[in-house]
């Protein structure tokens, strides 16, 4: 495990693609993560994503993964969804079995404009969930997609489905509650 130092309102340590809005989600030697990047952010938004309700969902077609996230606080309406491309990773990154093990997944909310980690939250995974995950990257690990063919699949489920159909459609669905702690009354 890389024990990568991540606090909250210091630089991102990971490379993030600059000014690009939207999610990342990814699987490697490290664990399960998904970063979300925006340009325009606020204490709000960043409250929202470390204690708010978000709803997560997994959606294949066709050989692809699609991560679909809704974040209450920070998306008015809709699904956001982020594919799964394991081809790019470094073969020293590439998930094992204990990387997937925890069955755990790693949230970070990142300002691209100043590449500032805003807000992270862990959040337990369910059953369904990680079942899916692992038995997919099984998959992806012993035939692995080509680049070229991989953005094509993913352009023709773009084409044809929105987050929200994709959403429609999940094979395991991760609801996660309000997180807000109340101080008790004396």
């Amino acid at each position: 495990m890389d024990y990568t130092n991540f606090q909250v309102g210091e630089t991102f340590p990971l490379p993030i693609q600059a000014g690009s809005d939207g999610g990342l989600f990814q699987i490697d030697a490290n664990g399960i993560l998904f970063i979300l990047q925006l340009s325009h952010t606020d204490i709000i938004a960043a409250e929202a994503f470390r204690t708010g309700k978000i709803e997560l969902a997994l959606y294949e077609e066709n050989n692809i993964l699609f991560f679909l996230y809704q974040i209450d606080g920070i998306f008015k309406e809709g699904w956001g969804d982020a594919p799964l491309a394991l081809h790019l990773l470094k073969k020293d990154l590439l998930p094992t079995p204990a990387s997937l093990a925890e069955n755990t997944i790693h949230l970070y909310l990142v300002d691209t404009q100043l590449h500032i980690l805003l807000a992270m939250r862990t959040i337990g995974l369910n059953e369904d969930f990680v079942a899916i995950l692992k038995q997919y990257t099984q998959k992806q690990l012993t035939a692995p997609i080509a680049a070229a063919d991989y953005m094509h699949r993913v352009q023709d489920i773009w084409k044809r489905l929105s987050p929200a159909a994709m959403r429609a459609k999940a094979k395991a669905i991760q609801k996660v509650p309000l997180d807000i702690k109340t101080l008790p009354l004396h």
